[in-house]
């Protein structure tokens, strides 16, 4: 094991002077192993009392400066597992004001997209499905649940819902689901999104790989056709340190600039 750590943590770089506290120079040490590439993503991290021991610092020092690298995304807990290595993220800037799949997003960015199915089938709606899609009771729904992976790096839980009139074979659905809709005819044209910032919880922080309470973005998405009907009901968990989204305003011409005063007298 010591001579694992070495590789990763030189004792001369962890000894070297300087007045700084201890913890801290250990945070720059494995920040340095993670940014250099000697500790890749999803390594484990070696456990604390190995590192206290080799570092000959206590176990609180270690956790601190764990805590810190957690706090900054470049490692992650897993309850149960251990401490991996995070792959420093990329951000994504998402435009608000184009309506386009996950997959056609990432594509247009170059970016090889896949999923992890989290649910895939037929059901009877929920009354929060029944009310937004406009169905009997009686009616069924297409749940669609995926984890979204970007170049290896998860960036999105998505669980979408469609009646099952415009998707009666949720498992043809193997990529794009707007793909799928365009063939029925039935592609959204334009969507109402409300999004809001979260905490990420267990056990969706360990799908994507954040610390539990990491900062996530929490996006409910009704779509509706060119008729007005509703298509698509989505809410979707989004990685609040890889996606920024973005919205370009601009001021109605049947609008004064700013507010006109006026005057009395």
């Amino acid at each position: 094991m010591n001579q694992q750590l070495a590789a990763i943590l030189p004792l001369e770089t962890l000894q070297s002077g300087g007045a700084g506290p201890l913890y801290l120079k250990l945070r720059q040490s494995l920040e340095e192993a993670i940014l250099s590439g000697k500790l890749n993503h999803g390594d484990a991290l070696p456990p604390e009392r190995d590192l206290a021991d080799y570092a000959n610092v206590s176990r609180v020092t270690v956790r601190k400066a764990v805590d810190d690298l957690v706090r900054d995304g470049l490692l992650v807990r897993r309850h149960g597992s251990g401490t991996f290595v995070v792959r420093p993220v990329s951000r994504v800037e998402q435009s608000l004001s184009r309506l386009t799949s996950f997959t056609e997003d990432m594509a247009r960015r170059g970016l090889n997209t896949r999923a992890e199915w989290l649910e895939r089938g037929l059901f009877h709606p929920s009354p929060d499905e029944m009310m937004t899609l406009g169905l009997a009771a009686d009616a069924l729904v297409a749940r669609l649940g995926r984890l979204r992976i970007a170049d290896d790096m998860p960036l999105a839980i998505e669980r979408a819902c469609v009646s099952a009139e415009f998707v009666p074979d949720p498992l043809a659905v193997t990529s794009s689901l707007y793909s799928e809709l365009e063939k029925k005819q039935a592609r959204p044209v334009r969507a109402v999104q409300r999004i809001s910032a979260c905490n990420i919880k267990e056990p969706d922080a360990a799908m994507l790989g954040v610390a539990v309470g990491a900062a996530g973005l929490s996006i409910e998405r009704v779509s509706y056709l060119a008729s007005g009907r509703v298509v698509e009901f989505t809410r979707s968990l989004y990685r609040g340190d890889a996606y920024d989204f973005v919205a370009e305003l601009t001021i109605p011409e049947t609008e004064p600039a700013w507010p006109v005063e006026g005057r009395v007298g």
